[in-house]
């Protein structure tokens, strides 16, 4: 028999269909209580191992008050609510639930999130029952030691058997779709195939005929029927590469999909059935997206059941000398040139620098200077005179999203406003045409580009 949970939620319809499922699934359900005060009283008397809880209950408590006690108590617990309050989600956070999960839902998702908030929980207390694929060796493409990024290999390991959702959260350069990678090879889909998708990169007019598909004669040019990314991804994963830019009515689309297992193809009248992981990835606070009505809310905890948040580089320094004579290995093996060091005094470069770009920054740099290095070891490097700039003239330092448009503005300055083809910004950024566009656009930068 599976763990004890104590169901806390004031709509009897609700919290009875809970209770059914639940013991649909194995697990025992000590009881049923409707505010924080019968709560108290069920965990005093049955001792459950795990709380589910409404954040709205009867009474003058919340579900979050009962939260708080449940931490004193170390008594995991999950949400599960249909609040779309942007500051109701911020206080759910501070008190680090195991899982949270959005009305209405599905039997099999309420059952992955279960399963996995008890992976995190063993892990958390150190338990021997873990699974054995949360082993710590490493994994191919990730590289680093640091406690940070260790902690990401976890969170991989224990995710990738599962079938779940998976939403990779990270500055851009961070590696999320090395992490989409590795969810995909350790799961059993791994002999199918994964499907890359840059949503930033798909002109809005195109993206549903991307994902979905579409058949002939369903618009103006579609002389031929076209298979989509989902049906290309049958059996195996979709990458959903910056989810953050898929317009309103795409989005409501994507989350059929995640709910039905089926699309249609544009101009079609027959649904398909898809058996498809998807692993999303964003450099956006989601949250903030939703609140201010670009994304919509449920769409966010259908990707959101098990988020891996990844580090910029700058906080995990210690990893900062392995990422580079990695890269130093591959480029120098690449190009047949006969470089095997890096000096103290250039590594001390690498180790001073803040790192805007993440790994694919330091990559570039590496890769650079393997070209332009006449000897065996690489003395220095050209790295962007940009640590002046990082703080405004108040001595504040400046937020992510403002050194990122202070360096695009460098860039377009520097192609002669140029955004695409040879010698434009996007080419100087190393990035996506269409990507820089959807970033002067959200960063509210002067139109007039071309």
């Amino acid at each position: 028999m599976k763990e004890k949970i104590l169901i806390v939620e004031d709509e009897f319809i609700v919290a009875n269909d809970l209770k059914l499922m639940l013991k649909k699934a194995g697990y025992q359900v000590t009881g049923i209580a409707s505010s924080v005060v019968q709560a108290r009283k069920s965990i005093a008397e049955k001792r459950p191992d795990w709380v589910l809880i409404d954040i709205m209950l009867k009474g003058d408590l919340t579900g979050i008050d009962l939260a708080w006690e449940l931490r004193k108590i170390n008594l995991p617990f999950l949400y599960i609510s249909a609040n779309t309050n942007q500051s109701v989600l911020e206080a759910v956070k501070e008190t680090q639930p195991y899982g949270f999960m959005v009305k209405p839902f599905r039997e099999r998702d309420l059952i992955v999130m279960l399963d996995i908030a008890k992976y995190r929980f063993d892990i958390e207390k150190g338990s021997d029952d873990s699974p054995e694929v949360l082993g710590t060796q490493e994994i191919e493409g990730i590289i680093g030691k640091s406690k940070l990024l260790q902690d990401v290999v976890e969170k991989i390991r224990v995710v990738a058997p599962t079938d779940t959702s998976v939403l990779v959260v990270g500055e851009s350069g961070t590696g999320k779709e090395k992490v989409a990678h590795a969810v995909h090879d350790l799961s059993e889909r791994n002999h199918n195939p994964i499907v890359i998708v840059n949503c930033a990169a798909l002109p809005h007019s195109l993206i549903e005929s991307e994902l979905f598909g579409h058949e002939k004669g369903s618009f103006t040019g579609a002389n031929t029927m076209r298979i989509g990314k989902f049906e290309q991804a049958n059996g195996g994963t979709i990458f959903l590469d910056e989810i953050g830019e898929l317009p309103l009515d795409s989005q409501v689309k994507l989350l059929r999909v995640l709910q039905e297992k089926e699309i249609e193809r544009l101009g079609g009248n027959k649904t398909i059935k898809v058996n498809v992981r998807v692993v999303a990835a964003t450099n956006r606070s989601l949250e903030k997206e939703v609140a201010e009505g670009r994304f919509r809310l449920d769409l966010y905890y259908r990707l959101n059941v098990f988020p891996i948040e990844l580090p910029p580089l700058r906080e995990r320094k210690e990893d900062i000398e392995l990422l580079a004579h990695f890269f130093l290995k591959k480029y120098a093996a690449a190009s047949k040139r006969n470089i095997n060091s890096i000096s103290a005094k250039a590594t001390e470069q690498l180790l001073n620098y803040s790192w805007p770009g993440n790994i694919r920054e330091l990559e570039h740099l590496i890769e650079r200077s393997v070209l332009l290095t006449r000897t065996s070891e690489i003395e220095s490097f050209d790295l962007p005179k940009i640590q002046e700039e990082q703080t405004g003239s108040s001595g504040i330092l400046k937020s992510m999203e403002e050194m990122e448009r202070d360096h695009i503005m460098n860039a377009l300055e520097s192609s002669g406003g140029k955004v695409s083809g040879f010698g434009g910004a996007a080419e100087l950024l190393k990035m996506q045409p269409q990507t820089l566009y959807s970033k002067i656009k959200k960063l509210g930068i002067d139109k007039g580009y071309r």
